[in-house]
C-alpha cells in the first residue's frame, strides 16, 4: 500500500481549496460517493459543515467510519 499524500483540489461553498490524502483514502472517498450517486465535492461539502477540526483529517475518519460499520470494503 502506497503512503505517497496526493493534493486533490476540491470546491466548497463556491470556494477552491484542496485536500491532501494518500491514494487508498481517496479511492475509497470516491466509492463512497459513488454509492450515495452524489459528486465528490458535495460530499465532501456534507462532511465540512459537520466537521471540528482539519478537513483531510476528517474525511479520513468518515472513510475509516465507513470502512469499520461495513458500508465499504477496501480493495484487496
Amino acid at each position: 500500500m502506497t503512503t505517497e499524500i496526493i493534493k486533490h483540489s476540491v470546491s466548497i461553498s463556491g470556494h477552491r481549496t484542496s485536500i491532501s490524502l494518500e491514494k487508498p483514502f481517496w479511492d475509497l472517498f470516491c466509492t463512497a460517493a459513488k454509492e450515495r450517486n452524489v459528486s465528490i465535492n458535495a460530499l465532501i461539502s456534507d462532511i465540512d459543515e459537520r466537521r471540528q477540526g482539519n478537513l483531510s483529517s476528517a474525511i479520513r475518519l468518515f472513510v475509516l467510519e465507513e470502512v469499520l460499520t461495513g458500508k465499504l470494503r477496501p480493495s484487496p
